[in-house]
């Protein structure tokens, strides 16, 4: 590949995640673009302030006594007012460090690759029969069909079901995770977004009685059973884990699959297999499908010469932060300064980053297990979504 050539691909792989951001999200797509103009850290009217420098953005990560989840700004906000006090208690009190160490061995790289195969495996292997039967297949689907799959059998529900089922599950958290699109300027939500929300809620948990009762140990309500945390807050967690386990890893493995497509990178990853780490992580750098991370300051502090009170919000732009880097890159070595932020830091650092990558490198093994590239026969960006993603990415291998 000439170095035009090289240059108009990775022209056309940042157009087409530019369409992402634009239809998902035009508010987020708008402070994106003003905030690469900013600096590391400023104060934006109406918003609080923004951060866009990756070295920065995880010390606020890190310091969990001055920027915390709870508190106007902080995602705990949001899920306090759905579920009560108990669940503000649990993002900042021991509970929460209790339940991620009981869960941990559930999120292990063995751990991971257990619950992959066990509740997607016979998928992957249907996709890769089709793929090689000469059908087009729509990524974007399958990764939603998957998605829904993988969390039933981490909580326990029953996953004997059709994929329309497991559709219905990605669905709803799409529309509870929507629901949020508009506190970028303020986590204070309407009551009647709180009745909405209630009722999306009531969908997604309409199991979770029976499999908190029921559910084995190998599940996340059966430790919480056993931690004897209660209804509430199992249905709470479970509500969370429902969006964190679909929206980002849905979105991270479509987005991925079209990077290396339109960067045209697919061939040296079919040619060196041993480049799929370096394509996983690239992948999510370059979507980083939690754009934004948000978080209350609860106590006056000082930063790269800034004076935040407490009260403010601070807005951590991991999307700039993570893409300040450069374009996909499959031969990118490890970027010390990023270091997986796309997962967010600290001890709220994403639990289910193994299974997040596992599913990426699943997806992609498939789509090479003809030993031929793929290509991309048509694409639709979903509109006016918290996380930004594609509605259909149908490909087909060829020759």
């Amino acid at each position: 590949m000439t170095s035009d050539v090289r240059d108009t691909a990775v022209k056309d792989a940042a157009r087409h995640e530019a369409r992402l951001l634009w239809a998902g999200n035009r508010g987020l797509f708008a402070l994106l673009a003003a905030a690469r103009h900013t600096g590391p850290i400023a104060r934006v009217p109406k918003l609080g302030w923004v951060v866009t420098d990756p070295v920065l953005a995880r010390r606020v990560l890190n310091d969990h006594a001055t920027f915390t989840m709870d508190g106007e700004g902080g995602v705990g906000h949001l899920w306090t007012q759905l579920f009560g006090p108990e669940m503000a208690q649990f993002f900042g009190g021991a509970r929460h460090a209790e339940v991620r160490t009981r869960a941990r061995d559930l999120f292990t790289e063995d751990g991971a690759r257990s619950l992959v195969e066990r509740s997607q495996g016979p998928w992957y292997a249907e996709l890769a029969r089709r793929l090689a039967g000469g059908e087009t297949i729509d990524v974007a689907d399958a990764t939603r069909v998957l998605a829904g799959r993988l969390v039933s059998d981490l909580l326990g529900l029953p996953t004997d079901r059709d994929d329309d089922a497991f559709r219905a599950v990605f669905a709803a958290g799409e529309r509870l995770a929507g629901l949020a699109m508009g506190t970028t300027a303020s986590t204070e939500l309407d009551p009647e977004v709180v009745e909405r929300a209630r009722e999306i809620v009531a969908e997604i948990t309409s199991g979770v009685d029976a499999a908190y009762r029921a559910a084995g140990a190998g599940t996340i309500l059966g430790r919480c059973r056993e931690m004897d945390l209660g209804l509430p807050l199992a249905r709470g967690l479970a509500t969370l884990l429902a969006i964190a386990g679909t929206e980002t890893g849905a979105s991270g493995t479509s987005r991925t699959v079209a990077l290396l497509h339109d960067t045209g990178q697919q061939h040296a990853l079919l040619r060196d297999p041993g480049l799929m780490e370096n394509a996983v992580r690239e992948g999510l750098r370059v979507s980083t499908p939690a754009p934004v991370i948000g978080r209350h300051v609860a106590r006056d502090a000082e930063v790269e010469g800034q004076r935040l009170r407490a009260g403010e919000r601070i807005l951590l732009l991991t999307y700039l932060a993570t893409t300040g880097v450069g374009p996909f890159d499959i031969r990118r070595e490890y970027v010390p300064e990023t270091r997986q932020l796309w997962f967010g830091g600290g001890r709220h650092l994403c639990l289910g980053a193994a299974v997040a990558r596992l599913q990426i490198t699943r997806m992609l093994e498939t789509l090479h297990s003809t030993g031929r590239p793929y290509r991309v026969v048509s694409r639709r960006a979903a509109r006016r979504v918290l996380v930004p993603t594609y509605a259909s990415l149908r490909i087909e291998t060829h020759d």
